[in-house]
C-alpha cells in the first residue's frame, strides 16, 4: 500500500462529517483540483493498520466505499494514518428513507438495496474479510440524486477469516448475531445475520428484537436474540410477501450453520429476481418518520454501547507473574520472596 508525507501541502480539513469505530472523519478539500473528500483520521497502531489493510484490499469493490489515497503524518506530536475517500453525500439508509415523506417506500424498492448492500458483502467474503460491523450508520449514499449508490463503510472491526475462526465479541446492539453473544466462535455469517436484520427494518421500519429497558442491550434483548424470538406483526407486516419473510428467517437462524451463505443469499429469487418482486407500499417510512426521535436514540445506544461492549481479545494478553496485579498471585509472590517452602513447592507443580 502506497503511503505518502505532507497531506498538509494536498488536504484541507473541515467540519466533521462523523465517527468510525476507530476514529472521526473529516470533510475535506484537495488544495488543487478543489475535490471534495472524507478523511479518517486514526492514531498509528497495529489495529490501525489492519482497519486500513483491510478497506484498501476491499476498496474498489461494488458498493464499498473508495480509498482515494493514504498518509502518514504527526498529528500531536503523535503518528497517524491519514485515510483519504470518496465523500458520501447523500447519507444514511434508513435517514434517506425517513426524508421521503409521502412517497412510497416499496417491497420491490427494498429488494433493491438488499440485493446492493449483499454485493458488498459477497465481494468482501469472496476476499475473505468478514465486516462484522454491518448497521445502517456504515451505510452511505454517494449523494441526494435518485441515482445515488449505496455503499458500505468502516472497517473498523473487520478480520480475514482463513486462518482462524473469528472469536472477537466486537459487535453493536440490534444488530448482533447471537453467537457473538456467547463463547461459541463465529464467522462470516455474523455479516449474514446482520443482513437480516436491517432488512427487516426495511420492510417495517422498528428492528427485530429491542430491549425494554432503556440499556442499550438488556439481559431480556440478549436472551430473545440468543432464542431467536421475534416476530411479523400487523398491520406493519400484513402486507409484505412471504418470500421476503422466508428469507429473513433463513438469515435469522440462531444456529450459524443453518444460516445463509453471501452466495445462497444472492441467489435467492427476492434478490436476484427483485425486478418482480410485488411494488407493495411498506409501513417503512412512516415507522421512521414517527419514531424519528426513538430512531435517533437507537443510534445513541449503539454509539455510547462501543466502547463498553465492542471487547477485543484481541488486544487482550495473558500477564505473566511479574506483571500481574492479581490479588491471589500477588500474595504467592510475597510468599514466595520470603522463602516460603510451601509456597515454592506449589510454584514448581
Amino acid at each position: 500500500m502506497a503511503r505518502q508525507q505532507r497531506s498538509k501541502e494536498t488536504l484541507c480539513p473541515r467540519q466533521v462529517l462523523g465517527l468510525g469505530v476507530n476514529g472521526k472523519v473529516l470533510e475535506c478539500f484537495h488544495r488543487r483540483t478543489g475535490q471534495k473528500c472524507a478523511l479518517k483520521l486514526l492514531y498509528d497502531s497495529p489495529k490501525a493498520r489492519q482497519e486500513v489493510d483491510h478497506h484498501w484490499q476491499a476498496s474498489g469493490g461494488p458498493h464499498i466505499v473508495r480509498i482515494l489515497d493514504v498518509y502518514e503524518n504527526m498529528h500531536h506530536g503523535k503518528r497517524c494514518l491519514l485515510i483519504v475517500m470518496e465523500c458520501m453525500e447523500g447519507g444514511e439508509l434508513f435517514s434517506r428513507i425517513q426524508e421521503r415523506g409521502d412517497q412510497a417506500f416499496t417491497e420491490r424498492e427494498a429488494a433493491e438495496i438488499m440485493r446492493d448492500i449483499g454485493t458488498a458483502i459477497q465481494f468482501l467474503h469472496s476476499q475473505n474479510i468478514a465486516h462484522r460491523d454491518v448497521k445502517p450508520e456504515n451505510l452511505l449514499y454517494t449523494s441526494k440524486e435518485k441515482d445515488a449508490v449505496l455503499k458500505l463503510t468502516d472497517f473498523g472491526f473487520a478480520k480475514e477469516t482463513t486462518q482462524n475462526a473469528l472469536q472477537t465479541p466486537c459487535y453493536t446492539p440490534y444488530y448482533v448475531a447471537p453467537e457473538v453473544l456467547g463463547p461459541e466462535k463465529y464467522d462470516k455469517s455474523c455479516d449474514m445475520w446482520s443482513l437480516g436484520v436491517i432488512m427487516y427494518i426495511l420492510l417495517c421500519g422498528f428492528p427485530p428484537f429491542y430491549s425494554n429497558t432503556g440499556q442499550a442491550i438488556s439481559p431480556g434483548m440478549k436472551r430473545r436474540i440468543r432464542l431467536g424470538q421475534y416476530g411479523f406483526p400487523n398491520p406493519e407486516w400484513s402486507e409484505v410477501s412471504e418470500d421476503a419473510k422466508q428469507l429473513i428467517r433463513l438469515l435469522l437462524k440462531t444456529d450459524p450453520t443453518e444460516r445463509l451463505t453471501i452466495t445462497q443469499f444472492m441467489n435467492h429469487p427476492w434478490i436476484n429476481q427483485s425486478m418482480v418482486v410485488p411494488q407493495t407500499p411498506l409501513h417503512t417510512a412512516r415507522v421512521l418518520q414517527e419514531d424519528r426521535d426513538h430512531w435517533d436514540e437507537v443510534k445513541e445506544e449503539m454509539t455510547s454501547a462501543l466502547a463498553t461492549m465492542r471487547v477485543d481479545y484481541d488486544q487482550v494478553q495473558i500477564k505473566d507473574l511479574k506483571t500481574s496485579n492479581n490479588r491471589l498471585l500477588n500474595k504467592r509472590r510475597k510468599k514466595q520472596a520470603g522463602g516460603s517452602s510451601a509456597s515454592q513447592g506449589c510454584h514448581n507443580q
